[in-house]
């Protein structure tokens, strides 16, 4: 892509945003496949990380699979836009909110260790701004298993994992909390995580195989700033379908070309009626939109009313709350 000119850094970014190697010195392991030192390839996710091009080297955790979210949505009006921004940001439990064009502006995510937490996290924000906060709860999950390939490619969509939660164990909400924050990115972050942790890094290696193997752990590996790297033209496309149809033309959508994201969310009747949403992350508006003409003609979609939503700043972008100060403490 045109924003990532080092063939190494595409590399980097393009081979390990998922399946990150489980070992004392992954980053090693990384090196010896890119044909570099250790060092270096610390030295280049380090720079990657300041200048924003990555989050983190961490987990994204399956969604409802030990903590609860919901996508929410306000109108803010233009003149309080800012304001309203800040006190969405302002929430701990928040860790996604951006500007969309539509008079629906602000789109969030909100997210805490059970349902009442994010509850509580939409009633203080509705209180706050004085706004009606849209309560837009998943369904269901087609795709999210949200990946980039730096080379342009088109990506293989990952089928659907099944999300065993009889794994979890007493203590790994604080190592998924942790993961989901950021591993370090130092020689051996195992060792380092487990020191934060006040475990042994052997235990903690094992249950993060173990949870991913559950499905809990959706991915682990590098996760990118997708506008920082050129894919600025993030549409969500919102489609307006019977309940009855959505079993078919969810997985056809999940699978279509340049669709990054798809699930079903909970309508609000009277006022919000989509119950199908997707993601569609492009280099231009106009690739975005021969996407999206291209889904259209889906036997599946054909003839959907939709709305398209595309993305115009970034307020907020972090990992999920899984368990709270207080909890961990």
């Amino acid at each position: 892509m045109e924003h990532i000119t080092d063939p190494i850094d595409r590399r980097l970014l393009d081979e390990f945003q998922r399946d990150f190697p489980v070992t004392e010195r992954p980053f090693q392991v990384l090196a010896f496949t890119l044909g570099l030192d250790e060092t270096e390839v610390l030295d280049r996710l380090t720079r990657m990380r300041a200048t924003g091009r990555i989050t983190r080297v961490g987990a994204t955790i399956a969604p409802g699979a030990v903590s609860a979210s919901t996508l929410a949505a306000v109108a803010a009006p233009s003149e309080r836009l800012e304001e309203v921004a800040a006190l969405i940001d302002a929430e701990p439990g928040v860790n996604h909110n951006y500007q969309r064009e539509d008079d629906w502006n602000l789109w969030f995510v909100a997210t805490g260790p059970d349902r009442a937490h994010v509850d509580d996290t939409l009633a203080r924000i509705a209180q706050r701004t004085g706004l009606l906060v849209l309560d837009l709860r998943l369904v269901r999950p087609f795709n999210v298993d949200l990946g980039f390939r730096m080379s342009g490619e088109v990506r293989n969509v990952p089928g659907p994992r099944q999300v065993d939660c009889s794994a979890l164990q007493v203590g790994d909400r604080a190592l998924l909390q942790a993961l989901s924050s950021g591993l370090p990115v130092v020689a051996e972050p195992y060792t380092e995580l487990a020191r934060s942790l006040d475990r042994e890094t052997a235990e903690v290696m094992a249950r993060i195989e173990a949870l991913h193997s559950a499905g809990i752990i959706s991915r682990l590996g590098v996760i990118v700033r997708h506008r920082a790297l050129g894919w600025s033209a993030n549409a969500m496309v919102v489609w307006d379908l019977p309940a009855e149809q959505i079993d078919t033309a969810g997985p056809a959508l999940a699978a279509h070309p340049g669709v990054t994201l798809c699930y079903e969310r909970r309508p609000i009747e009277g006022v919000w009626p989509y119950r199908l949403y997707s993601m569609i992350h492009a280099r231009s508006r106009s690739e975005a939109l021969e996407v999206l003409a291209r889904a259209r003609a889906l036997p599946e979609l054909f003839g959907a009313q939709h709305k398209v939503l595309f993305s115009t700043r970034c307020f907020k972008q972090t990992g999920a709350l899984i368990q709270t100060k207080e909890a961990a403490a």
